[in-house]
């Protein structure tokens, strides 16, 4: 397999996986991104928005490898996660563990409820982790993990110190939340009661995934032009107070030469920036402020997408505001200043997506706005104007 035929493969299963998983296609290309650095990431969000099956479907299409996964909680115990003791041998008076199909034999892992780890069992995750090393029980040698990377999930942030550890070791970051766009709503309604045409499934071979982490990606050339982004960045984010470790900032340059391989160029271009949107913040707050950072260094759309996000997110804030208001009020406010409004957004932000596509740059931020602005504008028509907005739905 080819280094362009690796690639190819791999966005053909972020698109296959875009159109399985809506409003997912950021998500997906930046897991893809994640393991091709050879990095951890966190996908943070509620129960039931499809974390783990997105994590079992993207590691089930690399062919060969080893996959692992657990859902942890505080009493899970170590020997479950990386080896439980050979009953066997133990008879015969000899102690050892049976590695096979445990964490310490895997190419790709995913755990669930990251965050709950027991505090047995912490150490050794962040071994793994940070060092793809395995202490057995017997305290004989360090173990080798052939692991490439862990997709991780959970439902909340750390809580105590012993956790933040761990999550301080994901480098990338994905907050996910329930479907924005009505129109997807209403597809992932019919998904329920219709039976779906086979999929087309495009794999990767696991020796080929291999080769891409260890020698491809890191041939990946870094211009001085993104060094000096790089330092802009820095130091624009520290005059904000938000601060990144050394080591996440070496870390994150892999992901962007992950990003280029991805798309199939030689060299880290500016577009590859907009994945530091994932690595660089601690708390959700903070989230907003590093977006905002980096999408305006790399994407001369994105600070007026932004803008437009922020009077949507007004426009919605009033609306729930009116609750309990005659509706005749919630009507006219609704006729004369929400639906105009709306409509003038969704007008700009498609004119600056079809520009951004055109010009070659991403149009993630873009789609995520489009996406706040269908589903507030839905919501609009319908409690302030009685309109059935789910039939209108691909009209929004």
């Amino acid at each position: 397999m080819t280094t362009n035929d690796t690639a190819d493969r791999l966005r053909t299963i972020a698109t296959e996986l875009g159109a399985r998983f809506y409003e997912r296609d950021d998500v997906v290309r930046t897991l893809i991104t994640t393991v091709l650095a050879g990095q951890h990431s966190l996908v943070l969000g509620p129960p039931g928005t499809a974390k783990s099956e997105l994590a079992r479907e993207l590691t089930g299409r690399i062919e060969d490898a080893q996959y692992w996964e657990i859902l942890l909680s505080k009493f899970t115990d170590p020997k479950r996660m990386f080896g439980p003791i050979d009953v066997a041998a133990l008879s015969q008076g000899e102690y050892r563990q049976v590695y096979e199909g445990r964490a310490t034999r895997a190419h790709i892992a995913f755990i669930d409820e990251v965050f709950k780890c027991s505090t047995a069992a912490l150490n050794e995750t962040l071994a793994l982790l940070n060092e793809r090393l395995y202490h057995p029980e017997n305290g004989g040698a360090p173990i080798r993990c052939p692991l490439i990377a862990a997709i991780t999930a959970s439902n909340e942030l750390p809580v105590g110190e012993d956790t933040a550890a761990i999550y301080d070791r994901l480098l990338v970051r994905i907050e996910v939340g329930y479907l924005a766009d009505p129109s997807n709503f209403a597809e992932l309604v019919r998904s329920a009661v219709l039976t779906p045409a086979p999929a087309t499934r495009t794999t990767v071979a696991l020796s080929a995934l291999q080769h891409a982490v260890e020698v491809e990606v890191p041939a990946i050339d870094v211009p001085d032009g993104i060094v000096d982004a790089i330092c802009a960045l820095r130091a624009g984010l520290r005059r904000k107070e938000l601060i990144a470790s050394d080591r996440r900032w070496r870390q994150a340059v892999r992901l962007l030469q992950a990003s280029a391989y991805l798309d199939g160029r030689p060299e880290v271009a500016d577009t590859d920036l907009a994945i530091l949107t994932h690595v660089l913040w601690d708390s959700p707050a903070e989230r907003p402020a590093v977006e905002r950072a980096v999408l305006e260094l790399v994407n001369p759309d994105a600070g007026k997408a932004l803008d437009l996000s922020d009077a949507i997110e007004e426009l919605e804030a009033e609306l729930d505001a009116k609750a309990g208001q005659s509706a005749e009020s919630l009507s006219e406010w609704g006729i004369k200043e929400a639906n105009p409004k709306l409509k003038r957004a969704g007008k700009e932000l498609a004119k600056m997506r079809a520009e951004a596509e055109a010009a070659g740059r991403s149009t993630a931020t873009l789609d995520r706005v489009i996406g706040r602005q269908r589903a507030v504008l839905a919501r609009v028509l319908s409690e302030s104007l009685g309109v059935d907005a789910s039939a209108l739905s691909g009209q929004l």
